[in-house]
């Protein structure tokens, strides 16, 4: 099961960072905020992937929480600033983006996977590591 879920939160994550990556340039052009849409989306591509390699590696529950919130945080903010249009946000640009494409739901689609693997991740590696769990492979 660790590895299945492992394989998940890392392939969701890695769709997030290559479509975030992909979009990046594009969004240099996002008018408003101290930061540029641009750099967001590159932060986003390398934090992304960092944690897919990690989560690969280290299957621990403080790791399943990162890529938790990596991957809930993403799939929030394209689903607020796909329904609500709530303008600039220092330090962010104004980010609403009402059009739907395939890189878009492939996003939504990895990062939901991502998250909720986690979450089952973060679950399943605290029953291992438990006492109770200790106690019962003795």
């Amino acid at each position: 099961m660790g590895i299945l879920l492992r394989s998940l939160v890392a392939a969701g994550l890695a769709v997030d960072a290559v479509v975030h990556w992909k979009y990046a340039p594009d969004m240099a052009y996002v008018p408003g905020g101290a930061i540029g849409g641009d750099t967001l989306f590159k932060v986003q591509a390398v934090v992304a992937a960092v944690v897919a390699v990690l989560i690969c590696f280290v299957a621990r529950r403080w790791t399943y929480a990162v890529a938790f919130l990596v991957a809930a945080s993403a799939l929030g903010a394209l689903l607020l600033y796909y329904y609500v249009d709530v303008g600039e946000i220092w330090p962010f640009p104004e980010m609403h983006d009402p059009m739907w494409y395939w890189e878009k739901t492939a996003s939504v689609v990895g990062e939901g996977i991502a998250a909720v693997a986690a979450v089952a991740g973060f679950l399943v590696a605290g029953r291992e590591r438990s006492p109770e769990g200790e106690r019962a492979r003795s």
